[in-house]
């Protein structure tokens, strides 16, 4: 689904962040998947938290996967120059909109990205519904604006795919809407009762 914004629901995401940052303290690589990211807004909205959070020495071991089935077509050239127009980024904190976003010149209206943020951020088509992951390892997989799209079974299949393509005891956040399938409750552990935040067992 193509609808988002930067800093939807981040609630989830600094409770993410916040479990996850201790449990990558001195991992030289941390590797992240942002499933269903759009146009972008939420994959950068997941870095510029962890650069908050993080320090930037941390910060530059962070490598977030941003993919999506993208049938406009546009989506990966959106996300790797990392410019959006003012409209898009109104919901942003004034602090933190003038810490990473940079007038684009010669192009009134628009924004750049921080060019230590964009860095972290590569996207990659795919499709969740081929069951077949972009890779794995990953500490943290963010997946909140597809599941709701998908039949019930999908959810279970997909879900099962993301467990395993986390490492030991990764996280994984989805959509508040969307609980956890009873089928596979046993996969993970909710880590915070006011969010779909889990850990995998």
């Amino acid at each position: 689904m193509a609808f988002t914004f930067f800093f939807r629901d981040l609630h989830t995401i600094e409770h993410a962040v916040k479990n996850l940052v201790p449990l990558v303290q001195g991992r030289s690589k941390i590797r992240i998947w942002d499933a269903g990211c759009a146009n972008g807004p939420e994959p950068y909205t997941l870095a510029i938290v962890l650069a908050e959070n993080m320090g930037k020495f941390g910060f530059k071991n962070v490598q977030i996967v941003a993919s999506d089935i993208d049938e406009s077509q546009d989506f990966g050239s959106i996300v790797s120059e990392g410019i959006y127009s003012e409209e898009e980024l109104k919901r942003i904190p004034p602090e933190i909109f003038t810490k990473y976003f940079f007038p684009l010149e010669g192009k009134p209206g628009f924004f750049a990205i921080d060019e230590n943020i964009r860095c972290r951020v590569n996207y990659v088509k795919h499709d969740l519904l081929s069951l077949n992951p972009i890779d794995n390892n990953f500490s943290f997989i963010l997946c909140k604006n597809v599941l709701l799209h998908f039949q019930y079974p999908e959810r279970i299949e997909v879900i099962k795919m993301f467990h395993n393509s986390l490492s030991e005891g990764g996280l994984f956040a989805s959509e508040q809407t969307q609980k956890m399938p009873v089928e596979i409750n046993h996969l993970f552990k909710q880590v915070v009762p006011d969010a779909q935040l889990f850990q995998k067992i």
